[in-house]
């Protein structure tokens, strides 16, 4: 990690281009209702990775691959900028090293906005140390610890002491029904976490907003009805490069209609499209 890492900057004029995709400035209180609307039961969810033209994420499992240009790269700081928590999914926490914090540029004397780190991790296989990017981070003052979402009732207790000592916690939220739930340092088995108990428990830790940048099984899990319902807003930056076969890609499981043919399982609509850069930054909401 490079402490000195640059301070990014993005346009008002490109931001607000965003605006319409984006949770809203001021999140809902969770102590109350105005007008006697039930309050959500889950953060506002947005979508948002970087792919290729061929809708790879990387060029193989467990490879670091940057993607976007500095004008989108600094998009994706804007975006974290506005939300309350950032997910990524195990593999991405044992692949990258990820810091998930926010470098934009602040205003003289205010504070950054972070972030919170959450990561989606069934089987507590992230064997993260006090040297990981994120947790450096946290101690420096220049992140936030992360939240490891997790189907095992008792953690490590060294992973435990570890991650609270830097502000961070283990939620535990229980397997999918019918799913074995997993031993304390389990690393292998699928066991599955369901989106809508996930984004619940999110939304009890107080954060009403949430971006999910990956990596490719956290993705298409997501985009899989219903759970694709749970997404308010997409943005995907597209760069303009091939991978090739063998990548990880964003390619959600086709459905079949009652004829039996394989037909698209979903469609984005109110879409706009934003070049940045070489990147293009695509905008929309899943179609209902």
């Amino acid at each position: 990690m490079d402490p000195s890492a640059e301070a990014l900057t993005f346009p008002p004029s490109y931001a607000i281009q965003l605006e319409p995709h984006l949770p809203p400035l001021q999140p809902t209180s969770s102590s109350g209702s105005s007008g006697g609307s039930p309050l959500p039961t889950r953060p506002f969810v947005t979508l948002t990775f970087a792919t290729s033209l061929d809708s790879s994420l990387a060029l193989a499992p467990g490879v670091r691959t940057v993607l976007s240009g500095a004008e989108s790269k600094a998009m994706t700081h804007y975006l974290r900028s506005r939300h309350a928590a950032i997910c990524v999914g195990v593999g991405t926490a044992v692949a990258d090293d990820p810091g998930l914090n926010c470098r934009l540029s602040s205003p003289p004397g205010q504070p950054a906005h972070h972030p919170r780190p959450v990561v989606i991790d069934p089987h507590c296989r992230w064997d993260f140390t006090a040297e990981a990017k994120v947790l450096q981070l946290a101690r420096a003052g220049r992140g936030l610890a992360p939240f490891v979402v997790t189907a095992v009732r008792e953690p490590p207790e060294e992973k435990l002491q570890l991650l609270e000592g830097c502000g961070g916690r283990f939620i535990y939220v229980a397997a999918e029904p019918g799913a074995p739930e997993p031993a304390s340092g389990d690393g292998a088995g699928s066991t599955r976490l369901r989106w809508a108990d996930v984004l619940a428990a999110v939304k009890r830790e107080g954060l009403d907003s949430i971006m999910i940048e990956g990596g490719g099984y956290v993705i298409n899990s997501l985009l899989v009805a219903p759970d694709s319902e749970l997404i308010d807003s997409v943005i995907i930056t597209i760069a303009p490069t091939w991978l090739g076969q063998g990548g990880v890609v964003v390619s959600p499981p086709r459905t079949i209609d009652a004829d039996g043919k394989p037909t698209a399982p979903l469609r984005l609509t109110n879409v706009s499209w934003h070049p940045l850069g070489e990147d293009v930054v695509m905008c929309g909401k899943i179609l209902r």
